[in-house]
């Protein structure tokens, strides 16, 4: 019997790696048909390192603060990620906004996660902007990376409802609840091969349209 070949992914953090830890989890359960073949960070007190090291996966730690540029640290990621064979490159919390050295290198092989329902508050400190703002749902998408700041391509997205007493804490938990569903399925799209990019649309073959309506406040029956 002939094994599948799993997608070799790399993935980069700088913080805690909860995302990190969700898609670890499906791929001991053989749930994801990746295989991680390195977690990179940034910065030397990840605990994404710490959660990649106790799973038994190959980790490097890059600072970034001992480069005198972006592109030297970018080139230096790409060489490290190109030597651990990695094929798609899944940023969960990477804080550095990357070159287009990276992106010539992983061409549509780039995938990110933000928690907002982009194109609505890019950047950071989103659920503070959300709430701010008024608006009645938010949540999280996830994207192919392009030289935009969370512009590229959208391949999946979870709504979460923003509640009269939400504070920024409140909310980020539940939005994080989907990030940890809907990151690991986008992977696993991917590496059943069933991804396409036509133009700024991407298309998930044989996959279903989620078409109920959602609204915030509910209304009265």
């Amino acid at each position: 019997m002939t094994l599948k070949k799993k997608l070799r992914i790399a993935i980069l953090a700088s913080g805690g790696g909860t995302n990190l830890q969700s898609i670890i989890d499906l791929s001991q359960k053989g749930l994801l048909d990746a295989h991680i073949c390195l977690v990179l960070s940034n910065n030397p007190e990840a605990g994404a390192l710490q959660r990649a090291q106790r799973a038994g996966i190959n980790t490097a730690c890059i600072d970034h603060r001992v480069f005198a540029s972006r592109e030297e640290f970018d080139q230096t990621v790409v060489t490290t990620l190109k030597d651990a064979g990695a094929e798609l490159i899944v940023l969960a919390g990477f804080m550095r906004i990357i070159s287009e050295i990276f992106l010539d290198a992983f061409p549509q092989r780039i995938i990110n996660i933000h928690p907002a329902l982009l194109p609505s508050f890019p950047g950071l400190h989103v659920q503070r902007k959300a709430i701010e703002y008024g608006a009645k749902f938010t949540g999280c998408t996830v994207h192919f990376v392009d030289s935009g700041v969370d512009t590229g391509p959208i391949i999946a997205q979870a709504v979460v409802p923003i509640c009269p007493d939400d504070s920024e804490e409140t909310l980020a938990a539940r939005i994080l609840q989907q990030e940890h569903q809907i990151y690991p399925q986008a992977i696993q799209w991917i590496a059943e091969g069933r991804v396409r990019i036509e133009g700024r649309r991407v298309y998930i073959d044989k996959s279903r349209c989620a078409t109920s309506a959602l609204i915030n406040p509910a209304l009265n029956k």
